[in-house]
C-alpha cells in the first residue's frame, strides 16, 4: 500500500486531463488542495477545458502521448489514467493507436506510477462487457465482445489493460484500482462526438431533426461527470485495494427513445426523430450493478437524468456557436453519429 497517501498536499497525475472527464476531474482535484499535472496530447481533449486552470498555481500541463514514456520531474503520489478515444467516432478514427494507447499507454504509466510508489486509477468502461447477456452488469461477469469487431480496437484494448494492471498488482509492484466506468455525460462534451447524450442535444438545440440508431429500444444508464468525478476520487482514496474491477454509473436505466423524448420536452424547437441503422456490435441493453461500489465506496450517484440533462442543455446553449462548423461534417450518413 502507498504510504501516506493521505497527507495533504497530494501531487496527482491526470493523464487525459484536457479530455471532457479529464477536466472535471482536475477541477475538483484543484479544489480539494491537491497539485495537479495535467498530460494530454489534444487528440480528443481541448485546450478549451484546462484554460481556466493554467493560471492556478497548482496546475501544470504537460502535452505528451502516453503511448511514449513519460517522465516527469516531480514526485507523484498518485496518477489517473484516462487517456484514451471514449466515444465510437472518436476510437474508430485510428483504430490502432486507439489500442496501443489502452495496452502500450497504460503500461507506460504503470512503470510511472511503480518509479514513484504511486497509486494509479485505470479508467476502464462498460465496453469490457461488450453486447451483453447478463443484465444487470456485474463485475465478475466476464463479457460478451467480438474481438475483431470494428469496437474491437477499444473493447479489447480496455480488457487489455485490465489484465496488464492485475498483473502488476498481483505482484506488488504497483497499488492499481480499476473503475469500469458506464456512459458519462455533462458540460464539455464534445458537440460532435457521437455520444447519445451530445447526439441528441446539439442537433435538437439546432432544430434539426434527432437521430436515433437502430428502433430506440436498445437501453442505457446515464451518469452525471460529478457524479462519476466523485467515485473515481472515493476509489483511489480509499486504504484497501478492492482487489476487483468497480462498476461506476447511474443504475437507473433508459431507452434511447425515452432520452430523446425527455431531450425534445426540454428543448421546445427540437425536430422530428428520424431512424438510422443500427452500428455493428452496438449493444442492446447496459446497466450498472453497482452494489461493490455502494459497498466499498459509500458512492451512489446523486444527479437525476433531468437535472442532469438541464446542466448540459445549458452548456450546449452558450457554447454551441463555437462548434457549429464541425457538425456539418458529421451529417453524411449513419456512420458519422453512433450512439455509445
Amino acid at each position: 500500500m502507498l504510504q501516506g497517501y493521505e497527507r495533504a498536499p497530494r501531487t496527482v497525475l491526470v493523464a487525459g486531463g484536457a479530455g471532457f472527464l479529464g477536466s472535471h476531474l482536475a477541477d475538483e482535484l484543484l479544489a480539494q488542495g491537491c497539485r495537479v499535472i495535467c498530460l494530454d496530447n489534444f487528440l480528443t481533449g481541448s485546450m478549451e477545458n484546462i484554460a481556466p486552470l493554467l493560471n492556478h498555481p497548482a496546475f501544470s500541463f504537460v502535452k505528451h502521448d502516453v503511448c511514449d514514456p513519460v517522465f516527469l520531474p516531480e514526485k507523484l503520489d498518485a496518477i489517473y489514467n484516462l487517456a484514451c478515444a471514449a466515444s465510437p467516432p472518436n476510437y474508430q478514427a485510428d483504430p490502432i493507436h486507439t489500442m496501443m494507447t489502452s495496452v502500450i499507454g497504460t503500461r507506460n504509466l504503470l512503470a510511472l506510477a511503480e518509479t514513484n510508489s504511486a497509486r494509479l486509477l485505470q479508467a476502464s468502461t462498460s465496453e469490457v462487457y461488450g453486447d451483453p447477456e447478463q443484465h444487470p452488469q456485474r463485475e465478475d461477469y466476464w463479457g460478451h465482445v467480438n474481438c475483431t469487431g470494428p469496437r474491437a480496437c477499444y473493447d479489447e484494448g480496455k480488457r487489455a489493460a485490465e489484465a496488464l494492471c492485475f498483473d502488476f498488482l498481483r505482484l506488488s509492484r504497483v497499488d492499481v484500482r480499476i473503475a469500469r466506468i458506464f456512459n458519462t455525460y455533462g458540460p464539455r462534451m464534445q458537440p460532435d462526438d457521437g455520444r447519445i447524450v451530445s447526439n441528441l442535444i446539439v442537433p435538437a438545440l439546432q432544430g434539426r431533426p434527432m437521430t436515433i440508431y437502430g428502433s430506440g429500444a436498445q437501453t442505457r444508464s446515464f451518469c452525471y461527470v460529478a457524479d462519476l468525478v466523485g467515485g473515481l476520487m472515493a476509489l483511489m482514496a480509499i486504504d484497501d485495494n478492492p482487489g476487483q474491477p468497480v462498476n461506476m454509473g447511474n443504475p437507473q436505466e433508459f431507452s434511447i427513445c425515452e432520452l430523446a423524448e425527455q431531450v425534445r420536452r426540454a428543448i421546445p424547437q427540437a425536430g422530428d426523430i428520424i431512424h438510422r441503422p443500427l452500428p455493428t456490435d452496438d449493444p442492446r441493453r447496459r446497466r450498472p450493478d453497482i452494489t461493490n461500489a455502494q459497498a466499498l465506496l459509500g458512492w451512489t450517484p446523486k444527479v437525476s437524468l433531468a437535472q442532469g440533462l438541464e446542466a448540459t442543455i445549458d452548456w450546449f446553449t452558450r457554447t454551441l456557436p463555437r462548434a457549429s462548423s464541425p457538425l456539418a461534417r458529421n451529417e453524411q450518413g449513419p456512420d458519422a453519429l453512433i450512439c455509445k
